[in-house]
């Protein structure tokens, strides 16, 4: 699906939200391994798990034409700083959900970038059929689940112990969802 861009000020920041293109590619390549290596929230450790540029224009291609698939990138000064995708699937039973994934640069944390990514992708969902919106948390994420519960979605389970970071330790994953109200 396709986003047209929408302009947002936040305290002082000037961003725009637009459906991730082709052209982005390279520049998503790059930014996913940074943001990799700036938290332990993502799924992955720095290096691991890249996409190149070909792959993101194939995703990004896939996701302009499926209509179950949302693609957004969060822009400042003309550089992607984060994005968000929604991904559906095939299958009938599975038809009525998407699963929300949303990462931002850590320079700019703080200015509302995700909440306003989660936000253009709920009213997407809400307006194109899609019955429930999905994500997973780290379990040490509070500020993340205390934004996605005052969005909407609730706690459905705890995966329990289950990633091993860089330090040794067990982690749970927590998986929440939203109904279209």
């Amino acid at each position: 699906m396709i986003i047209d861009q929408q302009e947002f000020n936040v305290n002082g920041l000037t961003y725009s939200i637009r459906s991730a293109d082709e052209k982005d590619a390279g520049a998503m390549s790059s930014l996913r391994v940074q943001m990799d290596g700036e938290t332990e929230n993502m799924d992955r450790e720095q290096g691991e798990g890249v996409i190149d540029s070909a792959g993101f224009e194939e995703i990004i291609r896939l996701d302009t034409v499926k209509q179950r698939n949302l693609f957004l990138v969060a822009i400042v000064k003309g550089e992607i700083v984060g994005y968000s995708r929604c991904e559906g699937v095939d299958l009938k039973r599975f038809s009525h959900k998407v699963e929300f994934g949303v990462c931002i640069a850590r320079e700019f944390w703080g200015y509302g970038i995700g909440k306003k990514l989660l936000e253009t992708s709920m009213n997407w969902a809400d307006t194109n059929g899609i019955e429930k919106m999905t994500l997973t948390v780290l379990g040490t994420n509070d500020k993340a689940m205390e934004l996605y519960k005052r969005m909407g979605f609730e706690i459905e389970g705890t995966l329990k112990k289950d990633r091993r970071h860089a330090d040794g330790q067990y982690y749970d994953t927590v998986v929440m969802g939203r109904f279209k109200s």
